[in-house]
């Protein structure tokens, strides 16, 4: 069993990943769906401001102080290698980073990027979103499940 420093971070894992499992969830589940029941221009409007806000400290701290978080969970496995749990460890540290912040960088800000572009109450628009909520949300689902199988992983880590 892991302890000392490498339990608090692996602790503080488990939390940051399991956090934005559940923010990513929430949206794959019921947020967006919601917004896509909207006639598009307020669906997009809605969507708009929802990214808007979400560029804010209490989002932006547990998303990227997560990542923060896997990159020195990953680092110091590597260098240390601890005899348990460097797999679990550098496996969910993996997860995060690849599924949840890189998906999140490459896949949903362009796609939110390109919303905020839009007239909402052009005819595109309406096309658009429609393209939107698909794609989005197939990405979200794949942060939804890396983020909660990085969880699973730093959990394995600390049995």
């Amino acid at each position: 069993m892991i302890d000392g420093p490498y339990f608090v971070l692996t602790v503080l894992g488990v939390l940051g990943t399991g956090v934005m499992a559940g923010v990513f969830c929430a949206f794959s589940t019921f947020v967006v769906r919601g917004l896509a029941a909207l006639p598009p221009a307020q669906g997009i409007a809605a969507m708009n401001a929802i990214n808007r806000a979400a560029v804010r400290p209490a989002f932006i701290s547990v998303f990227l102080g997560t990542a923060v978080l896997a990159v020195v969970i990953a680092v110091v496995t590597s260098v240390r290698w601890p005899q348990d749990a460097a797999v679990e460890l550098l496996l969910g540290s993996g997860l995060y980073l690849v599924g949840a912040f890189a998906v999140t960088a490459a896949a949903n800000v362009p796609r939110n990027d390109a919303l905020l572009r839009l007239d909402p109450g052009s005819a595109k628009a309406a096309d658009r979103w429609t393209a939107y909520v698909r794609e989005w949300t197939s990405w979200n689902h794949v942060r939804t499940g890396a983020s909660a199988a990085a969880a699973v992983a730093y959990v394995l880590a600390l049995a």
